[in-house]
Order: structure tokens, then sequence, then C-alpha cells
């Protein structure tokens, strides 16, 4: 069940509704039966995944909190990641290393005849797992107590909205809301919706209209020219943008109505000034993750430069293999990690020269922006290509800068008024962070047409069918 179907809408409907009509005592457990059925939609036999990982989880938190022992603490911590990472190896990356291993035994001469584990990939697993482990991992840092309600530990870690595709909770934030009562509130509600419309543009107005180009260029990239393949990047950009913050955007909408406040996940990624700074912006919730629970236990930048840099290259690596067991996203990560290092390592210099040049802030900000979007596309090419060797001839031959553009006048346009649309909205947010507030507080015709516009680019301009989000696979 994937949020842009009918199926998800009259689920929602249903759901909502009844939450909203059963007491506060009970609404837990309907939540809780609602997520299992959610997930279950894909692939029911994997929801044992989650019960497996929420069991050991609450009662590890448990040990953890109450063992005087140092040494059973520890076990219980270890217990939490060695099975929460056991069950991602084995389901998203055996098959990876496995292939790897064999190709390695071949080139070295050296027999090796272990059978292969070629599982279906379990949706969300990435997301969910990162999620336990940060609450096991809190306890044990003394930071959180355990929950003493199963129930409501089981909801924390299976909530709908938010299982597939992130936002990643902390248990600090959101435990304590599942705790307390909610009261309808109208405005929470029509905010909610809001934000979910706004979501569904984004996905299936833009995003999905970008991926139809973006797939026929990168489905047969040898056929395509220099500046086919470069306009096909740019269309990626915005399309796993316009994608994934839609789901987002989406799953915290949908959390907002049934009264429950999820993490901010993006904030306009592109307007970023340096690559430090995009990953402030990108992917909120992974990141600030690989930030606590990677890169500060690694040492963060307390030890130097040199263990700085190692830091953040271990982190950026680690963190392209969560999104995908292959040597594209190892070398993805890689070059985040290169990225960060060396914006780091030259910004004090740059803004020296800057200075002495006389740049103008805005022109300055203009030509870094600009820098840093297009050094986000060159990694964005390893993201979407299909094999490593696929990437390193797309790079080839968009570099060579011949031959001509490939898109049809119906594509332009499509791809052009929506991007367009997208910027302006995200530039007069950029500029006035409380034009959203404000919009809310309009006069009702103006509000009206505004969603009227909306429902209708989607109805009228939506790429039909229900594509996947393209987060699920991660």
């Amino acid at each position: 069940m994937i949020f842009n179907s009918i199926e998800f809408a009259i689920f929602f409907v249903l759901i909502g509704s009844a939450f909203f009509l059963l007491t506060s005592r009970w609404r837990w457990l309907l939540l809780l039966i609602a997520s299992y059925a959610f997930y279950m939609r894909w692939n029911a036999s994997y929801a044992v995944l989650i019960a497996l990982s929420t069991v050991i989880d609450f009662f590890a938190g448990r040990v953890i909190a109450s063992a005087e022992s140092p040494a059973r603490r520890k076990a219980a911590l270890l217990t939490s990641l060695a099975t929460n990472l056991g069950i991602l190896f084995t389901f998203k990356y055996w098959h990876f290393f496995h292939a790897t291993m064999d190709d390695l035994a071949a080139v070295v001469g050296v027999p090796y005849s272990v059978p292969d584990l070629d599982f279906l990939l379990p949706v969300g697993i990435s997301f969910y797992t990162f999620q336990t482990l940060s609450y096991t991992i809190d306890i044990y840092r003394g930071t959180l107590k355990p929950e003493p309600h199963f129930g409501i530990f089981a909801l924390y870690v299976s909530y709908f909205p938010q299982l597939v595709a992130g936002p990643i909770e902390r248990a600090s934030r959101l435990l304590p809301q599942l705790r307390q009562p909610v009261v309808f509130d109208y405005g929470r509600v029509t905010s909610g919706l809001q934000l979910m419309l706004w979501g569904m543009f984004k996905k299936v107005v833009v995003g999905d209209r970008l991926g139809l180009y973006v797939d026929a260029v990168y489905n047969n990239s040898d056929a395509h020219s220099s500046p086919t393949l470069w306009l096909a990047t740019y269309a990626f950009a915005f399309q796993i943008y316009c994608d994934f913050s839609g789901y987002s955007d989406i799953a915290i909408g949908t959390s907002r109505v049934l009264g429950y406040d999820l993490m901010r996940n993006f904030e306009r990624p592109y307007f970023s000034q340096t690559i430090t700074e995009f990953w402030r912006r990108w992917h909120i919730s992974l990141s600030t993750w690989l930030r606590d629970y990677l890169y500060i236990s690694l040492g963060g930048n307390r030890l130097g430069t040199l263990m700085t840099y190692r830091n953040l290259m271990i982190t950026m690596l680690l963190g392209g293999l969560w999104h995908g067991a292959s040597w594209n996203f190892i070398i993805w990560g890689a070059l985040q990690g290169l990225f960060l290092m060396t914006s780091r390592a030259s910004l004090p210099r740059r803004n020296a020269f800057a200075k002495r040049l006389g740049i103008p802030p805005m022109v300055l900000r203009i030509w870094r922006t600009f820098v840093t979007f297009h050094l986000v596309c060159l990694s964005w090419v390893f993201f979407r290509a299909g094999t490593l060797d696929q990437a390193l001839s797309i790079l080839s031959r968009a570099l060579q800068f011949t031959g001509s553009l490939m898109m049809s006048p119906q594509t332009m346009a499509h791809g052009v008024l929506g991007v367009a649309a997208l910027l302006l909205v995200e530039v007069a947010v950029e500029r006035y962070p409380a034009i959203g507030e404000r919009f809310r507080m309009a006069p009702t015709p103006l509000r009206w047409a505004g969603y009227y516009a909306l429902i209708a680019a989607v109805v009228l301009a939506g790429v039909e069918g229900s594509s996947q989000f393209i987060y699920f696979q991660f």
C-alpha cells in the first residue's frame, strides 16, 4: 500500500475516523493493528522481522536500564545490535557480500563455495532498524528511560506514516507523544491535509513526470548524447527530491492529522551553499542519526584534523552503504565524504579570498549554490545508474559535450512548469519562512483557490498509476 493510491486514501479515512471515535485508551491498539496491516500489504511474512526486532529491543532496553553490572548492560546492548544488524545484513547485504567474495576468490584463484541467500528486500528495513537501534543506544547512554508499555513501544517501531521510508524518529520525540491523549483539532487536521496535498503534488506531478524522462534516458544511456545525459541528470536531481520529500510531506501530514508531530526531513537542500549545509537540509533524520550515533561515536571533530576527516569518510561510506548494497552507493558515499572534507578544509580560505576580491554577498551565494548543486548532481549519477560501469560510461559521455538534445516539447513543458512551480514556492519559503502560516490565515477564497489548483494539477498533470517511492527500496 503506497501513499499515492486510492487504497491508501480509503485506508486513511477509515483509520482516521475510527481513531477519533475511539477513546484514548484504545487508540494505540488501533494504530498498531493498522500499522501492521499497512506493512503486510507488501509481504505479510516480513512483518515477523519487525515483531522480532520489537521484542528484542523492548526487553534489551529494560535489561540495560535495570542491570547493575556494566557487563550485563553491555551484553544487552550487543544483543540488540547483533540482532538488528544481523537481520539487516542477511536480507540486504548478504547477496552483495557473497558476490564480492566470489569475484575476489576468482581473482586470487581460491575456491569459494558458500551458498548465496538472495532474499527479497523487506520494505523499509533500513529505516525501522535504525529507529530501534537508536532506542537501545539512548538507554545505554543514559539519555532515555525504557518504555514500560510493550504495545506503545511496538507502535513506535511500526507507526505506519513513517514505517517504510522515515523520517527516522527518535524514541525521545515520538514515544512521549504516543502516550499522550489526542484531542481533535481542526487546525491540525487542515494543516496536515494541506501538507499531504503539497507532498502529493511534488510526487505525482513533478517527481513522477520527470521520472518518465529519466528512466527513458538512463535505461538506454548508450544511445544518448552529452546534452541529453546532462538534462536527465538534472531531471533526476529534482525527481529524487520531489519523490522523497513528497513522501516525507505526506508522512508528516498524515501523522499531523492524527495528532502526532514527526520531525522535518527536508529543508530546501538545493539552496545549500556547501555540501556540509546540504547534509543539514537533506534527509535530516538520517544525517542527524549518522552524526549522533556514528560520527560522534568515532570521535567526531575532537581528535584533530586528520581523525575528523577519517570520521567524515567512514560516516559517509556507511551512509552510502545504508542506501544500497552495491558499489554505486559506496562510491556515492565516498564522493560525499570527499566533498565534505574538501569543503571543510577549504572554506576559511575561500571566505578570505572572496573578501579580498570584494565579491557581493548575493553573487557569492548564487555562485556557491550553483557549485554545490552541480557537485550533488555529479554524485547523483552513481546513485541513479544501474551499475558502476554504466555510471562511469554516463560520466564519460556527458563530459564530451557533443551531440544534440533529445526531449519532446511536451516533456519539456511538463518538466519546466513542474520545477518552476516547485522553485517558486521554495524560493518564497526560503525568503519568507512564515509565508506558509500566512497562507493558512488567508481569506477562504484565496486558500481554496490554491487547494483547487493543486488538486487539478494532481488529477490532470499527475502521472497515471501508482508508482512506488524511490526510497522504498532502501
